[in-house]
């Protein structure tokens, strides 16, 4: 049995693979074209979010058993072909669903409080403190769209900070013991009564720009955006207008529709320099799961889970 590892990944996983004899081919740097040329051997796949898990890559693959996604999101892996082909797709959404929802706790609160202007301002030798007033979460009422593993856990610390939760999930049952969390079965409630919406939901055909100029609208005004989840479920252009109108009071995003700032066309670089530029937003690389402690447990959640289907002792 091989495996191929694709991006970085906790030495316990490959520690787990030399104890239990599977060899292995760890290239995290490898590409989609370089990935498919290797594809003959390969009977287990682990990838990240830069790797198309898609129909050329497949046919490729005549002895691919097990796909492993580091991570939660799937929008990269044909879910259907793999079903059809009868390949067993793994994924780790528990493992760094504590450090997303951290991540997003730390971005609002670096938001309210306008700490990277104030950072950035003091390392400059100015001091103006007026300016800097920034506002309290603990009157506030967070909606949450997603009450899967990061959902749940960001409400769970929210609720601790504010005075209410709403949370929605179209397809998960909401429930909580917490009696601050307010579970609903409408966006539409959540919007209208939400000072900050998270959204910790999965990109697809249904959620793609699903905040667009109408979801927009449904908000709050003045109200506060936070995207930790994919780039592609928020209509930039449509975002970006929404906040120089001031309908949106702020943004938290750690997702962009488009995440390689070399590919930028014309209009993309112009839109995004519109958004780089506003203070009422706070931005991050995508990397809310990327914690130490998320960069061990998505290892070893994935040798529990290969191990429990190969049936490993």
């Amino acid at each position: 049995m091989h495996c191929l590892i694709t991006d970085h990944l906790h030495p316990v996983f490959l520690a787990f693979l030399e104890k239990h004899q599977i060899d292995f081919t760890y290239l995290p740097n490898i590409d989609q074209k370089a990935t498919q040329e290797l594809m003959q051997n390969v009977d287990i796949l682990i990838v990240n979010s830069k790797i198309k898990v898609d129909k050329t890559l497949v046919d490729h693959a005549p002895k691919l058993q097990v796909v492993g996604r580091l991570g939660s999101g799937m929008d990269n892996i044909d879910q259907d072909l793999l079903k059809a082909k009868g390949i067993q797709s793994i994924r780790t959404p528990e493992a760094n669903a504590n450090a997303v929802a951290e991540h997003a706790v730390g971005m609002l609160f670096s938001l309210s409080n306008k700490l990277m202007l104030a950072d950035s301002e003091v390392r400059n030798c100015i001091w103006k403190r007026e300016k800097l007033r920034g506002f309290e979460i603990q009157n506030k009422t967070v909606g949450i769209i997603g009450y899967g593993n990061t959902g749940r856990l960001f409400a769970d610390k929210m609720s601790a900070l504010c005075r209410k939760v709403y949370c929605y999930d179209k397809y998960v049952g909401v429930a909580s013991e917490n009696s601050l969390i307010i579970t609903t079965s409408s966006s539409e409630e959540v919007l209208e009564n939400a000072d900050i919406v998270s959204l910790h939901i999965p990109l697809n055909e249904e959620t793609q720009h699903m905040v667009d100029q109408s979801w927009l609208a449904l908000c709050k005004p003045g109200a506060i955006v936070i995207n930790t989840s994919r780039g592609k479920i928020i209509n930039t252009e449509d975002l970006v207008q929404a906040l120089e109108r001031g309908n949106i009071g702020g943004a938290c995003l750690d997702v962009f529709e488009n995440e390689k700032p070399e590919t930028y066309s014309t209009r993309e670089r112009e839109l995004y320099q519109k958004l780089y530029a506003m203070p009422q937003v706070v931005l991050s690389p995508h990397i809310a799961g990327w914690s130490y402690e998320s960069y061990y447990r998505i290892a070893n959640v994935m040798c529990e889970k290969i191990q429990s289907f190969f049936n490993l002792d």
